[in-house]
């Protein structure tokens, strides 16, 4: 069963040996830099996708300082776990923990244009919005 889980002491290591496949670096902001960046942005949560006791990808959200709205900063799984169902699991777990907060109801994302988690993200009802912040344009799901 996939869940997501805290990234702690003991699962540290593991989170950040993740790795996409090497067409996707240029996409994904790398799970030891995000997790720094979680620590000086401490509305940053990050967590751990487990297959049962297996993990098999990454995920950072929070509620942006600057707008005061949910973005997902990253999403990856890891290059032996993909085209498996991960990324679609992960997301509607990350989609339905977010939905939990009733204050809000609109969740953002970034997105490089001719990645292949646009269709992913099309799925679930992100839509661009016409937003472009340097190479990433900005997806907007509104429930």
């Amino acid at each position: 069963m996939v869940s997501l889980k805290e990234i702690n002491r003991d699962n540290f290591w593991e989170a950040v040996s993740l790795e996409v496949s090497p067409e996707q670096t240029s996409f994904v902001t790398s799970n030891a830099v995000s997790i720094a960046q979680s620590k000086v942005q401490p509305e940053c949560i990050t967590l751990a996708v487990y297959d049962d006791e297996l993990m098999v990808g990454f995920v950072m959200y929070c509620i942006d300082e600057d707008d005061g709205e949910y973005w997902i900063y990253r999403m990856m799984v890891d290059k032996n776990y993909q085209s498996k169902g991960y990324g679609k699991k992960t997301m509607q777990l990350l989609l339905d923990r977010i939905k939990e907060d009733k204050s809000r109801n609109k969740i953002f994302l970034g997105v490089h244009k001719e990645s292949f988690a646009v269709d992913l993200y099309k799925k679930f009802g992100f839509e661009f919005n016409g937003q472009v912040f340097g190479s990433e344009y900005i997806m907007r799901l509104d429930y």
